[in-house]
This record gives C-alpha cells, structure tokens and sequence, in this order.
C-alpha cells in the first residue's frame, strides 16, 4: 500500500487554506487527512490546520485497532472533540471568529476503509474500471438534489454551490458522518477538496489514475489539470494505492 499528498494554492487565491496529510499510529496503520478552511482574515487556513494537527495528534498516539467498530467510534468521537477545539478558538479569537473547515478522514484495517466526513471534501473508491463518490456532500445545493428540486447537472452550475449545511468548527453540535466498506485490490482511495472536484469529473479523475503509470504521478496530474481548468481555487489531493496480500492484511510499499 503506498499513498501521495499533495496540495497547491492554485492559480487566483492568495493563500492556501487547504490542510491535510498521511500519519501513522503505533501499529504503523494510516490516516489520510483533508481539509478544506473557511473564513476571513487567514482564519481558514487557521481552522483547516488545527484539525489536521489534532488528528495527527490524536491518532499518532493510538494503538492498532483491529476492530472496525471500533474505529468508527474512535473517529467520531475524536472529530467531535476537533470541533470543540475549533469552536472554542473561534470565539476566544476575534480574528478567527466565524472560521470553520470540511473534513474527510480515512483510515484502513485490512481489506476495511473506515471514513469520517464533514463538509464537502470527498472520498472516492476507484477500481481499474469504476469510480465511486462514498461520501455525501453537506452542501445547500446537494441538499436540492436530494430533495428533487434540481438534478445533479444543474448543481454542477447552481449560484450556490459552495454553501455548506456542515462544517467543523461552526456550531457547538456537529453531526459527523462515519462510514465503512470493504475493496478489493487493485482499487484506490482519493480524498480530495473542491478545488479539484469542481474542476474535473469523476470520468476525468477516472481517466487520469487509470493512465498513469504511478500514483505519484497521477497526483501531480490532477493538480496540473484543475489548474489548467482555471485553478481558481486551492487543490488538495490524496491517492492511496490498495493492496493486500494472501492473508487479507494491508501491506506497505
């Protein structure tokens, strides 16, 4: 199993306030990271890191885990206890005030991905041939969709795209969304923010892991595209590279 982060600023923002990262616990099992900030004056950036480095923190100092329910409350509640952190930081901080951050976590016991979402960050399950989107967006706009009132092309262009319905750090109570599947190699895992999906379609995505030869390269594609497309926002992109060996465990390359 080999995994690639990468972030860029983009081609139009001023700052990047996107965070994220790989980290490993005592058991040297992985957690993927992203994060995308919200906020004036620098506060995204703020927010977007501070979650990042607590879940660094927090996972950094786990045993292994070999339950997969057990992982699931892990997160959550770890994500609960970020959002607390953030809330209290906004309001002791007038510049910060107001500040908040998605958030997509990944973590990975055997052939069993374990996520936690926030926001509008994505996790994706990519097969040779297929690709799927396995989080939901907290977004206005995905909210209509579900809904019926537009289809998922016209939220493609919808004026209110980027509204979110949750964010870290916004509201004293958060409803975190914990999810668990099991893949099958060869398959991938792409945590990533909008910068790079409202850029690229999930054929484009497809497209571009499935024609290069290197997951590292396929990262470094991705970010070059979106900014090709405009890059009008910051892009952040993880690419893990599934695989298990005849026992079933993840192995590390």
């Amino acid at each position: 199993m080999h995994a690639v982060f990468k972030s860029d600023q983009g081609k139009v923002r001023q700052a990047n306030e996107d965070s994220g990262g790989l980290f490993y616990n005592h058991g040297n099992q992985l957690l993927a990271v992203v994060a995308d900030g919200m906020g004036g004056h620098q506060a995204g950036d703020v927010a977007s890191s501070m979650a990042t480095k607590y879940m660094q923190s927090y996972w950094e100092d786990t045993e292994p885990f070999y339950d997969v329910q057990e992982l699931e409350v892990w997160l959550d509640a770890v994500v609960q206890e970020v959002n607390d952190v953030l809330v209290d930081h906004a309001a002791s901080d007038l510049k910060c005030s107001g500040m908040g951050t998605t958030l997509v976590a990944v973590a990975f016991i055997g052939q069993t991905v374990v996520a936690a979402n926030v926001g509008d960050s994505r996790l994706y399950q990519i097969t040779p041939n297929t690709i799927e989107q396995k989080t939901q967006d907290h977004s206005f706009v995905n909210e209509l969709v579900h809904q019926g009132h537009i289809t998922e092309e016209e939220a493609e262009s919808h004026p209110k795209k980027n509204i979110l319905t949750r964010a870290l750090g916004t509201a004293e109570e958060i409803v975190v969304d914990i999810i668990s599947y099991s893949v099958q190699s060869p398959a991938y895992s792409l945590l990533c923010t909008d910068g790079l999906t409202n850029k690229l379609s999930n054929d484009e995505l497809l497209h571009i892991v499935q024609t290069n030869e290197t997951i590292d390269t396929s990262v470094e594609q991705l970010i070059v595209r979106a900014n090709e497309l405009g890059g009008e926002d910051n892009i952040t992109a993880i690419l893990v590279e599934l695989s298990f060996n005849e026992s079933g465990d993840s192995s590390w390359s």
